[in-house]
């Protein structure tokens, strides 16, 4: 009895790495729980003599999860193709400092924080095939090997080894992040909020890049801009727009994805959580504000 226990706590114990295996892949966290929860349901689903058989429990529910988030990934093409304006990635609070308590219940609980959920690359990681994000995000993220991969894809791992290849090709030639400190990302999303506050048009396109892009995400359910916006002067506008037909909107200053980002708060809901990349300038390259409240579920427990 006290094997057997300890076996399921062992099965059990993978959630939390199957969890972070599943958001990479997929970009969302109702998705991603979706997946982890199917393939706990298929482990249990086997027999107790098919169950002992099996060496490596951990490994078998990431083969399974990593082929649920291919055929997920091969059918969200097909839905985002419908869905109404921009979709972003799923934003992703820091559990540390919104002092979540993990129970196992809250996949954002489950969440590491590190620079491969940080939305710039999440974004990318959206250009990919299917097989190109389970083969990137799985070897070149999650360190597993080539063979391990193949079973899941259903490829050879040389095949696999060069869907890799093609998707750190995509990463390498996408627009990245520069290589700016912490505190001065941090310092250049402050002068954005206090910009922002004070409406002030003029200092928020000096903050901006002048070939800065923001793009939306509300999913047809609250309203925003369907496309992107270009330039940091259109940018500008469009953000003192915002504020001038939402009096009482507070902005905080949070984690987002682990990076510094805001969060724009009416009335105690949370309206937006906007993520930032910063060139090293110090100037704002890049704006992703996701605004679908069914996105926004795990934001809800801020305090």
């Amino acid at each position: 009895m006290g094997a057997a226990g300890a076996g399921i706590d062992a099965v059990a114990g993978e959630r939390r790495q199957l969890i972070n295996v599943a958001y990479r892949l997929l970009g969302s966290l109702a998705e991603a729980e979706d997946a982890v929860q199917e393939a706990y349901a298929r482990w249990y689903a086997l027999p107790r003599s098919r169950r002992d058989e099996i060496l490596s429990p951990g490994g078998w529910l990431t083969t399974v999860t990593g082929r649920i988030c291919l055929d997920v990934l091969g059918s969200a093409r097909a839905r985002r193709e419908r869905y109404v304006g921009a979709w972003l990635p799923d934003p992703l609070p820091d559990r540390a400092e919104w002092g979540l308590v993990s129970e196992g219940g809250d996949p954002a609980d489950q969440m590491v924080l590190d620079e491969s959920v940080a939305m710039a690359l999440l974004v990318v990681l959206e250009s990919m095939t299917p097989a190109e994000r389970v083969a990137f995000v799985l070897h070149d993220v999650f360190r597993y090997p080539f063979a391990e991969i193949a079973a899941i894809l259903g490829r050879t791992p040389a095949a696999c080894k060069q869907l890799a290849a093609s998707a750190r090709r995509r990463v390498r030639d996408a627009p990245g992040p520069a290589a700016v400190a912490g505190d001065g990302r941090a310092e250049a999303v402050r002068r954005v909020k206090e910009a922002w506050e004070r409406k002030d048009i003029a200092a928020l396109i000096d903050l901006l890049d002048p070939a800065a892009v923001m793009t939306a995400d509300g999913g047809g359910l609250v309203g925003t801009v369907l496309r992107p916006i270009e330039g940091g002067a259109r940018i500008a506008q469009y953000m003192v727009a915002i504020a001038d037909r939402a009096p009482g909107l507070e902005l905080l200053e949070r984690s987002v994805n682990g990076a510094p980002g805001l969060v724009a708060r009416r009335g105690g809901t949370v309206m937006t959580v906007a993520s930032f990349d910063v060139d090293g300038d110090g100037r704002i390259t890049r704006i992703w504000a996701v605004r679908n409240p069914e996105k926004l579920r795990p934001w809800l427990r801020d305090g």
